[in-house]
């Protein structure tokens, strides 16, 4: 890291172990990834067995290039392995190591960051049910081959919410990969 990690203990006194163990963790991460610019790790006590139910918790926050980052919260309240510190120590770094691995993976662009299909509503069906049109968010028209639709053709309806998939066609706009949103029943 470009800055040392903070690391910071509330309601229990550190012993050397623990201290070890965490600098081990953040030490691994570094080998691995070595992309994170700054850190905060805070591992809280149990404190008031009451709110906590005795548990133990670590919140870690990575500051990454490019303005991203990696923040592992609070631990599950229900789950009772978190009294365990080791447990709910390893967990936590266990947790930031996914993000981290995620983050270098979209700042590498080995992943595909994928927008939402858009969203239409149907307008208007022929009547012998082989092609319609649906409205875009934006209001324009598009044409829809009743055979675009996946699954079944006959819970598409007029005011059906649709996703799909727009793509040239020979006369304008056509709809591709039609999926209803909500089920509806053929009217008659």
């Amino acid at each position: 890291m470009q800055t040392p990690a903070r690391i910071e203990f509330e309601n229990l006194t550190p012993s050397p172990d623990l201290q070890a163990a965490v600098d081990q963790h953040i030490s691994e991460l570094e080998k691995r990834y070595g992309r994170a610019t700054a850190g905060r790790v805070v591992v809280r006590g149990p404190g008031d067995r009451h709110k906590t139910g005795g548990q133990y918790q670590v919140s870690i926050r990575l500051a990454l290039p490019e303005g991203r980052e990696v923040d592992v919260g609070r631990t599950p309240k229900e789950d009772e392995r978190y009294v365990d510190l080791t447990f709910a120590l390893d967990d936590a770094f266990k947790r930031a190591r996914r993000q981290l691995q995620d983050q270098v993976r979209v700042m590498h662009g080995q992943t595909k960051l994928h927008e939402g299909e858009p969203v239409g509503t149907m307008l208007r069906i022929d009547p012998c049910g082989e092609f319609g049109f649906l409205e875009a968010a934006d209001g324009h028209e598009i044409y829809l081959n009743c055979n675009s639709v996946l699954e079944n053709r006959a819970n598409i309806v007029v005011g059906a919410r649709v996703s799909y998939s727009e793509e040239l066609g020979e006369k304008g706009p056509q709809a591709s990969t039609v999926k209803v949103l909500r089920k509806h029943s053929m009217r008659t």
